[in-house]
């Protein structure tokens, strides 16, 4: 598979990370007894050991999505308490290097002074800084830990105006839902799941956007959560685009093969069995009292290393007449990278895919996460000149099983005219 070399180096490198820490840990807790060494020793490595065996059942074998997700949360937070504590084992260990090239230094100038003691030329691990390290690999454990606990699943109804100048008059009004990178294999609660579908039901918005990555990998992830999800019903349609993570680039690879081929054929068809209308570089004509507005959907467009399946040109195709054309765009790079640039004519487009880190601050008027530093638009509402861009900051999670600050979003639009 595509993944398993960088998975294998991931794990050589929290096994060198876990030798250091252990080192670290036992020659501060010099007193403590053989017995009880041994115990720490075993339950240490055998805890890492169990962890890394699990992480690779997880991934590769079909286990219950319940099991997987307490193997991976464990894995993360793990990994997250001890990164915390690597800085003050750095320090510690650039405090013990100066020492001892300091003396070095000293020894070479001073007379010689023959030491009956060994234990005088040895530097000991400052017990300060490492256990200093020890109480703020809490810090993490404990946000992230609240973060699984309570963010999750705890789904915001975010109610947005979108003024629109060419709107058509019978549209003024009208409501829009939009959800964003469901991310299905990640999730562990259904009943909280539904909860979040029964939230966006009850706006009663006119149309609703999905805007991709419904999966992790494999579309087979959806099969538990596809009941759930076709629920989403609206009186003017359900209308979807395919995200990154769709297409099973990071199972299969990026080349063609038969298993990936049928992988997005059987995504295409989860979304009509669900009753979404999947736009792949194509258009639609939404109309409403003999009025039109164009809702327009392309692949994934993505900057950098992302896949650029997105063929603009095929989705404005016939709609020059339309007073309104509206984009939905997995990743809101596209915004930026080509749509300004080429296609004025597209009012606003609507994305998904930073889930906003799943860590940061939203509020009102300010908003911060560690994404804004990789993406310019990561969070809400922007807008250049004439069009506007919405990137919402997704309804499931990926990788870390929670959200700090955060929190998964259900977006109500109330369309506008100027």
């Amino acid at each position: 598979m595509g993944r398993l070399p960088f998975i294998i180096a991931a794990c050589i490198f929290i096994i060198a990370f876990d030798i250091y820490c252990f080192k670290a840990i036992t020659s501060v807790f010099k007193k403590w007894k053989p017995n009880t060494k041994k115990v720490f020793a075993v339950a240490y490595w055998g805890y890492s050991a169990l962890l890394i065996f699990g992480v690779f059942c997880g991934i590769y074998l079909n286990l219950f999505l319940t099991l997987r997700a307490i193997i991976l949360v464990s894995f993360f937070l793990t990994v997250a308490c001890k990164m915390a504590m690597l800085p003050f084992l750095v320090l510690d260990d650039l405090r013990r290097l100066w020492i001892k090239l300091t003396r070095k230094k000293t020894h070479t100038t001073a007379p010689a002074i023959t030491s009956t003691n060994q234990e005088d030329d040895k530097i000991s691990r400052s017990a300060f800084l490492v256990k200093a390290g020890l109480v703020t690999a809490a810090v993490p454990l404990t946000s992230l830990s609240w973060g699984i606990i309570s963010g999750a699943y705890d789904y915001q109804v975010r109610r947005v105006n979108l003024i629109l100048p060419n709107l058509p008059k019978a549209f003024d009004g009208i409501t829009m839902g939009q959800i964003s990178d469901i991310h299905s294999g990640s999730f562990y609660n259904k009943t909280a799941v539904k909860g979040g579908v029964e939230m966006l039901l009850a706006e009663k918005p006119d149309f609703v956007f999905f805007t991709g990555d419904l999966v992790n990998n494999l579309t087979n992830e959806v099969r538990d959560y596809q009941d759930i999800f076709s629920k989403v019903k609206a009186p003017l349609g359900v209308y979807s685009s395919l995200g990154n993570h769709d297409y099973g680039d990071y199972y299969f690879g990026k080349e063609s093969s038969p298993a990936k081929v049928k992988n997005l054929k059987d995504m295409v068809d989860v979304h009509k069995i669900m009753g979404y209308d999947l736009l792949m570089n194509d258009n639609r004509r939404l109309k409403v009292d003999g009025e039109e507005i164009g809702i327009l959907g392309v692949e994934n467009w993505g900057m950098g290393r992302f896949p650029k399946y997105g063929k603009m040109e095929l989705a404005v195709k016939n709609t020059d007449d339309l007073p309104v054309k509206l984009l939905l765009s997995h990743d809101p790079s596209h915004w930026r990278g080509e749509v300004l640039q080429k296609y004025p004519q597209i009012d606003a487009m609507f994305s998904g895919h930073t889930h906003g880190m799943q860590f940061g601050l939203r509020f009102k008027e300010i908003q911060w996460s560690p994404i804004q530093y990789i993406y310019k638009e990561w969070a809400g509402l922007y807008q250049e000149q004439l069009q506007q861009l919405y990137v919402n900051v997704g309804y499931g999670f990926l990788g870390y099983p929670g959200r700090v600050g955060i929190l998964p979003e259900i977006t109500i639009f109330t369309l506008k005219r100027a």
